[in-house]
């Protein structure tokens, strides 16, 4: 049942993540990716809110924490999860591991999108 609950929550998540990316870039126009830049940022303050709600109030349930957070935040944006991971980090006093977390992700990220690249442009 969790697989399904994700599966409808991130159908939702990144129905929404489009519509912001097309309001975005009609808007205020293509010269940075304002759409993507507005869904991180409102999906890591989604994120802190529904992680800090379920922690006080507790009666959520299981399912709808899948729903909510890897469901539709999850297919809304998945930096989200990153700035959580990371936040969990720095609470639990683990500053360096978090600036490992946070600079491995970003910067191996990006370096690896370039891999994907160079191999197409290699292969085609």
């Amino acid at each position: 049942m969790g697989y399904l609950i994700v599966f409808v929550g991130a159908g939702i998540g990144g129905a929404l993540r489009h519509a912001v990316n097309l309001a975005a870039a009609r808007l205020f126009g293509t010269a940075l990716p304002y759409g993507t830049m507005a869904v991180n940022l409102a999906g890591s303050l989604t994120m802190g809110l529904i992680v800090g709600y379920f922690a006080f109030k507790a009666d959520g349930g299981q399912d709808a924490r899948l729903f909510l957070t890897t469901g539709i935040l999850g297919g809304f944006t998945t930096f989200s999860a990153f700035s959580l991971d990371v936040a969990m980090l720095i609470e639990r006093g683990d500053i360096a591991n978090a600036a490992l977390y946070g600079g491995v992700s970003v910067v191996g990220s990006v370096l690896a999108l370039y891999v994907g690249l160079w191999l197409t442009r290699i292969v085609f």
